[in-house]
């Protein structure tokens, strides 16, 4: 994976990326930022890939009059051994959390592509629908039958009124 990822670093079209992804506001700003500084990090380690990277004892030898400091640090310089760490584990970790993070944006995208669908199949509808006061009662009787339900049960109880009725729109019968 790590010796992919600087071909694939190397072949992104920086300058289309936002567009091409539907990018606005911080977030294209934050790639713009991320990019900035990548591209100094690269030229970093270009730039110290190409100085040497040996010590000339033999100058400092001859400018200093204590040569006992410039052996003992020559000793230490040929056998210093840079510490090794093992990443695999912590690779692992990242390929793992990953494919989870992956598996969960594919779960995403598929709820959001339901979600879409039935909104568009209910904005379809609301385009298509009659106006509400075209509408017979029978027909809202036909689409919601709960209602006539609830108005044969209030009739049935001597409630000519629905609850709080009067309350909202005020006693109409003086007019």
């Amino acid at each position: 994976m790590a010796a992919q990822t600087p071909r694939a670093a190397l072949k992104l079209d920086w300058t289309k990326l936002p567009s091409t992804l539907g990018l606005r506001g911080s977030t294209a700003t934050s790639l713009a930022a991320f990019k900035k500084r990548n591209d100094d990090a690269r030229r970093k380690v270009q730039q110290l890939s190409a100085t040497p990277q040996s010590v000339d004892f033999a100058y400092y030898r001859r400018q200093l009059k204590n040569q006992a400091v410039i052996d003992d640090i020559e000793a230490q310089f040929k056998t210093f051994k840079p510490a090794t760490y093992d990443v695999g584990r912590q690779l692992r970790a990242i390929e793992a959390f990953e494919a989870t993070a992956v598996k969960n944006a594919e779960e995403t995208k598929g709820l959001v592509e339901r979600e879409v669908g039935s909104l568009e199949k209910t904005l379809s509808n609301i385009e298509t629908a009659r106006p509400f006061d075209e509408l017979t009662v029978d027909e809202v009787a036909k689409a919601e039958p709960e209602i006539d339900k609830r108005t044969e049960e209030m009739v049935k109880n001597g409630k000519w009124m629905p609850p709080k009725y009067q309350e909202t729109f005020g006693n109409l019968s003086v007019l």
